[in-house]
């Protein structure tokens, strides 16, 4: 490199943080360092990356812009900083060693789905990695799944057990080459294989082999358990109604959909109708199973999503599964690798134990995966991307927070759709979904997640935070761990977790609607209007509530669920109980015992699913009101029923004596669904103007719902309300730990003013 006279140049410093690691952008800083002339060096770095270029004024100038807008696709920068140091005149640039350090702010890669310039060659009879199931370079494979510490090197991956043969050591070494230090890089000679066991762990084949023999199997109608990036799947032929019915019997799952993987956009075109923004989810490198409204009359096996209007599909992102999908020709359930209520299986010989009662054959590989990762699921409402569940190709991708944390958070998330979150400085870490932690095995599973997300920062939580409902297992968990950990509202946790998805400033008004969540006078809340202030929240107004008779096992028998609303206001209805049982309900109600009351909306959609016969039972949970919201879009009527809001209660006793009435004559189940949509639209609105408050935040599991949440935007727009609802954090429970990291830095702040 051509040295120029002391005088006439320049050194500056670049610190650049956010998801810089594990995205080729060492790499890239190279290759556009050496093409504008600048010597110095790169490495990765506590904060992210650290970058010293010297050279002249112009030149660095040209390469300071392009290092901000040409960078990665997959790099997102959310700190920028430069300074000018003294001339060193190096030679050369250089990617150099990373350090050690006893705090990591940089961000954890997430999984990315193989790219098409590596698919080119896995498909190329010339290229030396054809049909190689493991194929990857700077710009995909896996990421947060294979990591054991950080900085992302490959001595901190469980790729660390391979060594590098002398073909992928130049190419590793080469700034040249695509994988120009690409952490996992592995071809057929120095990397992980396959294998295909039985159940009794006798390896059958290997290499393409096993893999041949594997989708002879499905072919046959046979189940067979496939270690991808994150955990198991287990994948049947979506068009053998045999096979996936065989599916749901293994896996006791009745009703609940299975999710589909397709090979192409072009075969999942056949059996949904495609947006161009549902198009964009599907091809991403995140790859996310997508919420698609299904075409009628197509070959996917009925079972595969009985009932339902949607099918979840997602297009192959491991290497592996390109393979399976091109020998097959057809799509395939993929559904995860578990028994029911327990965490994805990630080792093949836990998987032996775990899920052989289900898989016929087991398709493997010898890469350990670290860290688990279910498949995220994501819909398009209201013409943007909403996450449902938080998993692979998103997490553990962190939100940035607006200020810093003076104490490192940890946030241990609700009951049902777990997750977990870790803030540390100005970032918050919110975990893959864990689950509910109904078995010990997901218990396990939370706890061994918070761990490594700790150990990854060097973070030992100052504060921890645990919903305010005592039996929560996660809230045990906090107090068993924690001499004092701090306890918050469960809808005021959704409240914030909305408001930090959208970036915005209270005052507002949250619309906090689901199934459970422990109030703060000891009964069972979802009905909620909250005013959010810089001070916290008031309790405004609240669905009027009624007694769940049988508590817990209303949830499941919806009958019950009526019992108990037609009870409330002294209405009798034939529900198919016998005489005995009905006894039993009008005493435990007389007495109140175990009648807990409940102002969720979520309960009064169970209710109104149940009494209009479109779904009497939850086999899954949220089942009926998503049978009821189908049934609603099936009935394009604007007619409503009536309210009465008083003081602070909202008042449904007219809206179920008007579906009573339609019941009587005979009006169809699907105008009653729309109706009630309706109706709760409405309501909204009504409580938005009473509030006065132009901001409007709809969150909790009801607001998955898509005709509600749709409909519920249109009106307050048009009635000149500003409506927030989520995009990267779910609206369910899977956003709870994030809203309680939020409560808890909102205490910080009080305590520091």
């Amino acid at each position: 490199m051509l040295k120029l006279p002391h005088n006439k140049r320049e050194r500056r410093q670049y610190k650049i943080g956010g998801a810089v690691q594990g995205v080729g952008f060492r790499p890239f800083v190279y290759r556009l360092a050496t093409e504008h002339g600048l010597s110095g060096w790169v490495r990765n770095d506590a904060i992210g990356v650290i970058i010293e270029v010297e050279g002249t004024k112009a030149n660095i100038t040209e390469f300071e812009s392009l290092l901000k807008t040409d960078n990665p696709n997959n790099a997102k920068i959310s700190l920028f900083e430069s300074e000018n140091l003294d001339v060193q005149n190096d030679n050369a640039f250089k990617i150099i060693q990373s350090r050690d350090y006893e705090t990591l702010s940089v961000t954890i890669p997430s999984d990315l789905a193989v790219c098409s310039d590596c698919l080119g060659e896995m498909n190329d009879p010339q290229n030396r990695r054809y049909h190689y199931p493991f194929i990857n370079c700077t710009n995909c494979g896996p990421r947060f799944t294979i990591i054991t510490g950080l900085p992302f090197d490959r001595s901190q991956t469980t790729m660390a057990g391979f060594t590098k043969c002398e073909e992928c050591c130049a190419e590793y070494e080469s700034p040249s080459d695509r994988r120009f230090h690409a952490q996992p890089i592995a071809c057929s000679d120095c990397g992980p294989h396959i294998e295909l066991w039985s159940k009794d762990r006798t390896v059958l084949s290997k290499h393409n082999d096993a893999l041949m023999q594997a989708v002879e199997a499905v072919r046959k109608g046979k189940i067979v358990a496939v270690k991808g990036i994150g955990g198991f799947h287990l994948i049947a032929d979506a068009a053998n109604e045999d096979a996936v019915q065989l599916l749901r019997k293994r896996k006791a799952r009745s009703l609940k959909p299975f999710a589909l993987m397709g090979f192409s956009l072009e075969e999942a075109k056949r059996y949904c109708d495609i947006s161009e923004n549902e198009a964009t989810l599907l091809t991403s490198q995140a790859a996310p199973i997508v919420l698609l409204k299904k075409k009628e009359n197509t070959e996917i096996a009925s079972s595969v999503a009985p009932n339902n209007s949607y099918l979840g599909i997602m297009l192959p992102y491991a290497p592996l599964h390109h393979l399976l999908l091109q020998e097959l020709k057809t799509p395939i359930v993929a559904t995860s690798g578990n028994r029911s209520n327990e965490p994805i299986s990630t080792d093949e010989n836990e998987a032996l134990e775990t899920i052989s009662e289900i898989a016929d054959l087991f398709l493997v590989h010898n890469r350990p995966i670290q860290n688990h990762s279910d498949d995220s699921i994501v819909r398009i409402i209201a013409g943007r991307e909403m996450v449902l569940r938080r998993g692979r190709g998103y997490a553990p991708l962190p939100i940035q927070l607006k200020g810093k944390t003076t104490k490192s958070i940890l946030a241990v998330g609700s009951h049902i759709k777990n997750t977990a979150a870790l803030a540390v400085e100005d970032q918050l870490i919110v975990s893959p979904h864990i689950g509910d932690l109904d078995t010990l095995k997901a218990c396990e599973g939370h706890e061994k997640l918070i761990h490594t997300l700790c150990d990854l920062y060097g973070s030992k939580p100052d504060i921890v935070v645990c919903d305010k409902h005592p039996d929560y297992r996660s809230t045990q968990m906090a107090r068993a761990h924690h001499n004092s950990p701090f306890p918050v509202q469960h809808h005021y946790a959704h409240a914030l977790s909305c408001l930090l998805d959208n970036s915005i400033s209270t005052p507002a008004l949250a619309v906090a609607w689901d199934g459970t969540g422990y109030g703060d006078d000891g009964t069972i809340w979802g009905g909620e209007f909250l005013n959010i202030t810089e001070e916290g929240y008031e309790r405004s107004y609240y669905f009027r509530p009624f007694p769940l008779p049988g508590g817990e096992a209303a949830l499941k028998n919806l009958r019950r669920v009526v019992y108990g609303l037609l009870y409330e206001f002294g209405a009798r209805r034939s529900l198919g109980f016998t005489d005995q049982d009905e006894a039993l309900l009008q005493d435990a109600l007389t007495k109140n015992i175990n009648c807990p009351l409940t102002s969720s909306v979520g309960r009064l959609f169970d209710a109104v699913s149940a009494l209009i016969s479109v779904c009497t039972e939850n086999t899954y949970e949220g089942e009926a009101a998503m049978m009821l919201e189908f049934a609603a879009m099936k009935s394009n009527t604007e007619d409503h029923y009536e309210f009465e809001v008083s003081d602070e209660i909202v008042d449904w006793e007219k809206m179920i004596r008007q579906i009573l009435d339609d019941l009587d004559n005979e009006i169809i189940a699907f105008d009653i669904a729309r109706k009630f949509h309706n109706t709760l639209s409405n309501i909204i609105v009504d409580i938005a103007r009473k509030s006065g408050e132009k901001k409007v935040l709809l969150t909790g599991g009801c607001f998955q719902n898509k005709l509600l949440l749709e409909r519920t935007i249109e009106k307050l727009r048009n009635a000149g309300f500003e409506p927030y609802w989520h995009h990267n954090i779910p609206p369910n429970d899977g956003g709870i730990a994030a809203g309680q990291v939020m409560v808890a830095l909102r205490e910080q702040q009080k305590e520091r003013s």
